[in-house]
């Protein structure tokens, strides 16, 4: 809504956009990401889902209304942000505690002591990118900032990345400013985190790790490489705690994962990136933003018949409001990712069950009742207005016509429109039968790969860096 009101404003058409109270310190700085600082806004009192409809009608008439009057009869000059510091520009000099401080109260840093981006530094990361380092990758939202090689390697330094580790951040934000990935979205109530998946040979050449405690920190490629991520969403996308980064909750930033592809080279399985169009030895890494993880603990059996009921139930189970990307707010952008540990791998594999055979699998078992499959997406919530159920919808042409074949409320309708929705990945400790689901925020954070490409003489400089 704030993206039309912007348009027409600068249009000279006045505009109101309509927000609950809870929501005004984002919609203020999301006013400002888009160049434009005040926006009018006409606010609702409260939050509509807890008040009954008096409330409501009464908040709306006696507040509401005359803002909306205000903002579409009263002009007011908007202001544009703030100068940025120049490409190259030193801005404070001091000690490491100096700096530290200094970063934290300008809201540069997560609250854990950074490396200070000196020049040096940062000229120690743009010597594995061959580009200029002024180059613009993107325009990141909500600050409408350019994501640059230069600012890719200041926050990379910051993070405690290692040099060699630059394709891999320059590929991070390529994903990042992909339209189809929608890092604008990142600051959205659910405080859902993003997971990167790393694939090929850097895996081995960069030390990741992809055995025990794959998504544990304690490896510096993993857990850098992760706080990079969130930091860039910080200083170049903007996105600020209290501000315009509203997670309810929230939750930190993940380590990188690393898939075991030696385990997937032994079973005859794709990578993650091989099942999103790259090919199977290609460094790369993938993108999506999930709302949850949970581990799925103990998977018992000794073959894939017998591992598969508990893996179904288990992405059913965990699956809740997330439906409504299934259908219903953004139909078909849900894309829950399973991973599976190495030897719950072989076990199914050997059953002589392939991948996209195991998503089949899936499919077809990791299903709910309709009645309940509608509990998620308009009774226990709002997001479906109308209480329909999914006959209705699919008779109106708003659902896949799977979700209508009869009227009985008890039938089992699947969790994803198809098979392949159902990511899987491997990784972990490889003689644990654990494994792990993470529910997926739908298109808010849609999972996007990205080819890391590797300077020339990539080798050279990967074994002067390494012996440092």
């Amino acid at each position: 809504m704030l993206r039309v009101s912007a348009i027409a404003e600068k249009a000279g058409i006045p505009s109101a956009s309509l927000v609950c109270e809870g929501f005004v310190g984002q919609a203020k700085n999301a006013c400002a990401g888009l160049g434009l600082s005040p926006l009018p806004l006409g606010v609702v009192p409260g939050h509509p889902d807890v008040q009954t409809d008096e409330e409501l009608d009464h908040n709306i008439v006696n507040t509401t209304v005359q803002l909306v009057i205000d903002a579409l009869t009263k002009s007011d000059e908007t202001q544009h942000l703030a100068a940025e510091p120049l490409l190259d520009e030193v801005v404070f000099e001091g000690t490491l505690d100096e700096i530290n401080r200094y970063f934290y109260e300008n809201q540069w840093s997560d609250g854990l002591p950074i490396i200070p981006p000196t020049r040096e530094r940062i000229d120690e990361f743009l010597a594995f990118s061959d580009r200029p380092a002024d180059e613009r990758l993107g325009v990141m939202l909500p600050d409408s900032r350019a994501a640059t090689i230069w600012n890719v390697a200041v926050n990379g330094v910051m993070a405690g990345c290692r040099p060699e580790y630059m394709p891999v951040l320059v590929a991070l934000v390529e994903a990042m400013v992909d339209p189809g990935y929608g890092v604008e979205h990142s600051g959205n109530t659910p405080g859902a985190d993003t997971q990167i998946v790393i694939n090929g040979p850097l895996i081995k050449e960069l030390g990741f790790n992809y055995e025990q405690g794959a998504l544990r920190d304690g490896f510096q490629a993993n857990t850098s490489i992760g706080r990079f991520w969130r930091l860039y969403l910080r200083n170049v996308a903007g996105f600020l705690p209290h501000q315009n980064d509203k997670g309810t909750f929230g939750n930190t930033w993940r380590v990188v994962m690393a898939e075991n592809e030696d385990v997937l080279s032994e079973i005859g399985w794709p990578t993650l990136a091989a099942s999103n169009g790259l090919p199977n030895a290609a460094n790369s890494v993938t993108i999506g933003r999930y709302t949850g993880a949970h581990v799925v603990v103990s998977v018992f059996g000794k073959n894939a018949e017998e591992c598969v009921p508990y893996l179904a139930d288990s992405l059913a189970q965990f699956t809740g409001w997330e439906l409504i990307f299934t259908v219903g707010f953004s139909t078909g952008s849900y894309r829950p990712l399973l991973v599976l540990s190495p030897v719950i791998a072989k076990t199914i594999a050997k059953s002589g069950v392939s991948k996209e055979q195991l998503q089949q699998m899936l499919f077809e078992q990791a299903r709910m009742p309709a009645w309940h499959f509608e509990k998620y997406i308009s009774g226990f919530t709002n997001i479906v207005p109308g209480r329909r159920t999914l006959y209705d919808l699919v008779a109106l042409g708003k659902a896949p016509k799977i979700y209508g074949l009869s009227r009985d409320p008890n039938r089992l309708v699947p969790i994803v429109l198809k098979p392949e929705h159902i990511m899987i990945a491997v990784s972990g400790d490889p003689w644990r039968t654990n494994c792990f689901v993470l529910t997926h925020n739908g298109m808010l954070g849609f999972p996007t790969t990205k080819e890391v490409n590797l300077p020339e003489e990539w080798r050279i400089k990967l074994q002067r860096a390494q012996r440092k």
